[in-house]
């Protein structure tokens, strides 16, 4: 076994070894059911060389989080949620509508992870997929899939001693730039980089 394979197996087994000492007794899976408002930024840009000014209006869904805990501070974070739908307006006017969805994976650092109040960062990547992009004049309208960042930060309220049970608050920043297009012709790029935010009630296994 070359040396690199040594390392590899020993940090592994190392990590296992820590983190069933962190969780003895306990369970590493918290699952969470909550409502969120997406609210893009004021200014979306501008489509068709600037003669069309965007607006994206926010919406409140559905999320549900899975997190997993690495060790009592570390926490993998997986934000899904039932799709929002967006209303579209071009200088200032409804005009169209797009449904999306904006699954996010963060790692997040909790400050207080034994107490009644347990506040945390977060940090990572998002996939924002669109569809039903259209608008209502008929005129189709195509929006890219996006990658972005995302930062977080929120708060843990533990309802009972064993903290099974917590209420949770938290918001978020992502960062979804999608290319829009017509017929195959380009239109420009939509910033949307919404503020995420909202509460959740949280359950550990």
């Amino acid at each position: 076994m070359t040396t690199g394979r040594v390392l590899a197996v020993s940090l592994a087994a190392a990590s296992l070894f820590a983190g069933a000492q962190a969780f003895a007794g306990e369970s590493p899976l918290m699952i969470r059911v909550g409502a969120h408002n997406v609210d893009p930024k004021s200014d979306n840009g501008s489509l068709a060389g600037g003669a069309l000014d965007v607006e994206v209006d926010s919406q409140i869904g559905l999320t549900l989080n899975i997190d997993y805990y690495l060790t009592p501070n570390l926490a993998v974070d997986v934000l899904g949620a039932l799709p929002f739908k967006h209303d579209i307006k071009l200088n200032g006017a409804k005009a169209g509508s797009t449904v999306h969805l904006p699954p996010t994976v963060s790692l997040q650092y909790h400050f207080m992870p034994n107490g009644k109040i347990d506040p945390y960062v977060g940090a990572g990547i998002n996939y924002t997929m669109f569809w039903e992009s259209k608008l209502d004049n008929g005129t189709p309208l195509d929006l890219d899939n996006s990658w972005g960042l995302a930062g977080q930060v929120g708060v843990d309220f533990a309802l009972d001693q064993a903290r099974n049970w917590v209420i949770g608050v938290d918001l978020r920043y992502i960062d979804i730039d999608t290319d829009a297009s017509s017929n195959g012709t380009d239109l420009g790029t939509v910033n949307i980089d919404p503020i995420v935010y909202g509460a959740n009630l949280g359950y550990r296994f």
